[in-house]
């Protein structure tokens, strides 16, 4: 994983050049939503037993 700093106020989560969350209507998303987003996103092998 490599985390990248956006720009003025710029909030964005990708995974595998996809973006899976992002800070929209002046909202960010919960952690719960970045979590289940990016473990969605990286494919059942990275999810919990």
């Amino acid at each position: 994983m490599t985390l990248t700093p956006g720009g003025r106020g710029e909030y964005t989560v990708w995974v595998d050049g996809r973006k899976v969350a992002d800070k929209s209507g002046g909202e960010f998303p919960t952690e719960a939503e970045v979590v289940t987003a990016v473990t969605n996103a990286a494919g059942p092998s990275t999810r919990p037993r």
